[in-house]
């Protein structure tokens, strides 16, 4: 996939990761973005290693996948840098 489409489906990824676990973080759309693309890394790694597939193009198990790693750098991202209450 291009960067274009890397970008979109990020984008797309990250946004289904924030519905799926709403909340305020310190960020806006460029974090979602960036989210979505480690996400799709991050699921394509563990999906690879772990025999599930890999993220190669656009269908759904490579957006589950992706939205998979984003909600874990999602998670971890609100950890680091989230605010204390």
């Amino acid at each position: 996939m291009g960067i274009i489409s890397w970008i979109i489906f990020g984008l797309v990824a990250g946004t289904i990761a924030r519905l799926i676990h709403p909340g305020r973080d310190p960020g806006g759309c460029l974090i979602t973005i960036l989210l979505g693309i480690g996400g799709a890394l991050v699921g394509g790694y563990v999906g690879t290693l772990f025999g599930w597939g890999r993220v190669h193009g656009f269908d759904l198990r490579s957006l589950g996948l992706a939205v998979m790693g984003a909600l874990i750098l999602l998670i971890v991202y609100r950890m680091l840098f989230g605010k204390k209450r």
